[in-house]
């Protein structure tokens, strides 16, 4: 992204804020509206200029979104409006008659319903839609674009609303690529926030089908900049530097199918919309992505939603919350309130035979003793492949919260466990602790921690996970858990156990658990002379009792 669109965000962000406009939630979801607006009238001037060079004409038959009648909606035409005119036509009639158009764009009306402009002032309102009518979206490309919304949703750092928070890009592009998703994969995620797994999920298949993708640093392009060197340049000085792959995707055989695989809920509609809108910026018009619980029977999922089947399943799920039990789903494989449960619960549900999920999850619910904890682990290990658990370290959510955390990777056998015991191939479990992730675990500084690129287990995962992928997940890499290491050994990062050994321990998978042990170093003293040396302080001590004895015998 150029400085000038950065600093014109800037403005942007400055403006709502001075203007009263301050939870970045919030100021994000009222600048998702005015782009949402400017874009669907760039649209509707693309559609009138292939009209034109087609030679047709508009018929008003649906196929345009602003027919003559309704011309007025349009940025272009209410634009120049200011004062209070401008603030009470946008936030009474445009927002209204585009939640209106449920039958002729149900998505556009799903992003509309219930909107209010939270911008009260009018002049606020004015700079901001100037600012805003200065950027040609359809000038720009979809990476562009992806990251303007991008940008602005670094303003999140400091914000979560409802436990909900944006996982970090370094973990995000992590379990995509070990996922691996690919064109035609049903990609879901059933708390998706501001749909950054899901955006990370597309540009991860878009790079798979460019010819030349462009690799960037988790810190981004700006940070190659600062450092005036080249990426080359930077791997070379930094061999831990974690990267990811961009492209534009012209390899990709059917946009539509890539559009129509993505999925997401969540229960927050501002979350929503942000999500939504995020999605289009970066090029995905037609994503399944609405509002709804997908813990409760009344979360406002519809049969088809509660039945359909993924093929890659990536969240992160708020921690907090426990659900009354009357509002619980009744087909989830568990009987408990927590919401860190439910979720997992509903994701086991959720994954299509053959289909992978990664998650994240509390510490907690690896080794909780009670018994839903137990038992839902017991089914994840006996019906499903878990292919490995991985520690992640106490920052890696800092500022917002500090709860250790570890991430799950399964899989659902392609055919039924319960029918054909076969099915399930795997015996043992792969173990990875990650203890830097390319960022300062205790620094706080700008709303966000520090980068530490040299410090960064997360490229050497990924080596090992590409070793275990090429076994068919058979031969986890490292040592088996349990071991003892010779003394001085370095401490190891990853192991594997038995599920055998695991389900002896009431299904536990806390990864300390296993762990090789490091043997003492055997001491250099003569033992003969240790032994003397014990002896002799064992006779002063007899000697000095046998002193203290006489004395009091004396008294």
């Amino acid at each position: 992204m150029n400085p000038e669109l950065r600093k014109k965000l800037n403005r942007i962000t400055d403006i709502l804020w001075a203007g009263g406009v301050v939870n970045p939630v919030t100021y994000i979801e009222q600048i998702s509206y005015l782009i949402y607006l400017k874009l669907l009238d760039e649209e509707e001037s693309r559609r009138e200029l292939q009209e034109r060079m087609l030679g047709k004409q508009s018929n008003g038959n649906g196929k345009r979104l602003y027919p003559k009648q309704a011309e007025r909606y349009r940025w272009s035409k209410w634009r120049f409006k200011s004062g209070s005119d401008l603030r009470d036509f946008v936030r009474d009639e445009v927002f209204r008659y585009m939640a209106s158009l449920v039958r002729e764009e149900p998505q556009i009306a799903e992003y509309f319903r219930d909107a209010v402009l939270e911008i009260v002032d009018p002049n606020v309102l004015k700079q901001v839609i100037d600012e805003i009518d200065g950027i040609e979206f359809s000038k720009l490309g979809t990476d562009v674009k992806g990251d303007i919304f991008e940008y602005l949703l670094t303003h999140l750092g400091q914000s979560a609303l409802n436990g909900q928070f944006r996982t970090p890009r370094q973990i995000r592009t992590m379990m995509v690529e070990m996922l691996d998703p690919d064109i035609g994969d049903t990609i879901y995620d059933p708390a998706c926030g501001t749909g950054g797994f899901l955006i990370d999920a597309i540009e991860y298949i878009l790079a798979k089908y460019s010819g030349e993708p462009t690799e960037v640093p988790i810190y981004g392009e700006e940070w190659l900049e600062k450092r005036k060197q080249s990426l080359e340049e930077a791997k070379k000085q930094v061999p831990t530097l974690q990267t990811y792959k961009k492209g534009p995707g012209e390899k990709i055989p059917d946009w539509t199918i890539l559009e129509k695989s993505i999925y997401g809920i969540d229960v927050s509609r501002q979350m929503m919309r942000i999500a939504m809108m995020n999605l289009v910026l970066h090029g995905i018009r037609k994503a399944h992505v609405k509002r709804g619980n997908t813990l409760s029977d009344m979360g406002g999922l519809s049969e088809e939603d509660l039945n359909r089947r993924y093929k890659i399943i990536l969240s992160n799920p708020p921690f907090a919350g426990v659900l009354p039990k009357e509002s619980i789903r009744s087909d989830l494989p568990t009987h408990s309130k927590k919401s860190e449960l439910l979720f997992l619960s509903v994701m086991m549900e959720a994954l299509a035979p053959g289909g992978q999920c990664a998650v994240v999850v509390p510490e907690g619910l690896l080794f909780g003793s009670s018994t839903a904890h137990v038992e839902l682990r017991r089914k994840l290990i006996e019906d499903f492949d878990l292919l490995a658990v991985i520690s992640l370290p106490a920052g890696v959510f800092k500022p917002y919260a500090g709860v250790k955390t570890g991430i799950l990777i399964f899989k659902k056998p392609a055919l039924d466990v319960k029918t054909d015991k076969k099915a399930k191939h795997r015996d043992k479990i792969w173990f990875y602790d990650i203890r830097s992730d390319g960022y300062d675990p205790d620094k706080i500084v700008g709303g966000g921690r520090p980068e530490t690129p040299d410090k960064n287990d997360i490229p050497g995962l990924l080596e090992q996970w590409k070793l275990y992928k090429a076994s068919r997940f058979k031969n986890p890499p490292g040592l088996e858990g349990g071991s003892l290491l010779p003394a001085e050994s370095e401490e190891p990062r990853y192991w594997w156990t038995t599920i055998k050994h695991i389900s002896e321990n009431d299904y536990n998978l806390a990864a300390g658990r296993y762990k090789p042990q490091i043997a003492e170093r055997i001491p250099d003293e003569d033992p003969a002379e240790l032994i003397r040396e014990t002896l002799n302080i064992e006779r002063e001590i007899t000697a000095g009792l046998e002193t203290l004895l006489k004395d009091i015998d004396q008294q």
